[in-house]
């Protein structure tokens, strides 16, 4: 969705291994629908070796929704970047409709050993930013393209079917990293990061300036004991998690994870609004909002004077849910809240 303020609200799509075969499809087009029907701009399709091919996924949202734009998390170690640009100019070609792109320099380190990628952290973000500036000089030029670096090779390449000019994609990255932050500039992409807490990033930003997005997730109600009492139920502890969340602190060399986790251990109460509990339990990878409308629009409109316009939820459990977070961004919206 995009408010009247400017802000762009995205959604995530339910990972493939919480449930099998037609039922997770039909999981997924529901969650996407919802989303759709909350006004989303976009939604989030992970990708990692674990789960179901994420191209596949977006075109069934494709094809059961009418405006949402599948936001694709692509991974470099999984295929060429022809190939991945050939998918966008594809999917364009037959539904008319612009595909979000997640550039994806990491991962879990255990999946990328077991494909031989062993490309040190800031190189993976060098041969991201090859890997994208192939895919935008295929989708943005009718003509041939060449380029030579360090990781890639393309010459006389042409993309065929053209991309419509209307359908370029818009591209995400983590920001987490003074690397991916380096990257984000060098591809023109708009830098997502797992926001600390909204205190922490206070700063007024200038009319127009765009920091980028946050990831996050909201629980929010009328009355605040009625938003904790949700969240504790949605997120109940869970010691075999617990330790899951511990082999990932170990193996992880994610900027984003080390951040969090950290953090994670300054908070172990939790703080007026801001809760790290679902992620030390590893049922989510961002932090919540949990608490009545008004206090969680509050902390939504530190993050929006703070200069962030893009915000990517969580995934949504039910479209209840997704009303509740729409009734929070209404009251954090800027000439709504000062």
């Amino acid at each position: 969705m995009e408010n009247e303020s400017g802000l762009q609200i995205f959604s995530t799509a339910p990972p493939s291994k919480d449930s099998l075969g037609h039922s997770y499809i039909q999981r997924a087009v529901e969650v996407a629908q919802w989303s759709e029907a909350a006004g989303c701009t976009a939604i989030l399709v992970y990708t990692d070796n674990s789960l179901v091919d994420p191209w596949l996924i977006s075109q069934v949202i494709l094809q059961n929704t009418a405006n949402i734009c599948p936001l694709v998390a692509i991974q470099p170690a999984y295929m060429h970047p022809y190939a991945a640009a050939k998918m966008v100019a594809t999917l364009g070609h037959l539904y008319n409709r612009r595909i979000y792109l997640n550039m994806v320099a990491g991962g879990f380190r255990n999946d990328l050993l077991a494909l031989n990628d062993t490309t040190p952290h800031d190189e993976r973000y060098t041969r991201l930013i090859e890997y994208t500036t192939i895919m935008k000089e295929l989708l943005s030029t009718a003509g041939l393209v060449s380029f030579e670096g360090k990781f890639y090779k393309v010459t006389n390449l042409k993309m065929t079917p053209p991309l419509d000019p209307a359908l370029v994609p818009r591209i995400l990255i983590s920001g987490s990293s003074e690397a991916g932050m380096a990257a984000a500039k060098a591809i023109g992409a708009t830098p997502v990061i797992y926001p600390k807490r909204a205190t922490d990033h206070l700063i007024d930003a200038a009319p127009g300036d765009d920091k980028g997005g946050i990831r996050i997730g909201i629980i929010a109600r009328e009355k605040r004991a009625d938003a904790w009492a949700a969240a504790n139920e949605r997120f109940p502890g869970d010691r075999k998690g617990q330790l899951a969340h511990e082999l990932a602190m170990r193996t992880s060399d994610s900027e984003w994870h080390k951040q969090l986790s950290q953090l994670s251990e300054e908070l172990r109460e939790a703080s007026d609004v801001y809760w790290m509990w679902p992620f030390e339990n590893y049922h989510t990878f961002c932090p919540y909002l949990i608490g009545g409308y008004d206090e969680v629009a509050d902390e939504l409109a530190r993050y929006i004077r703070s200069g962030y316009r893009t915000f990517i939820l969580d995934i949504p459990p039910t479209r209840e849910e997704l009303r509740h977070t729409n009734i929070a961004f209404d009251y954090a919206s800027p000439g709504v809240r000062q």
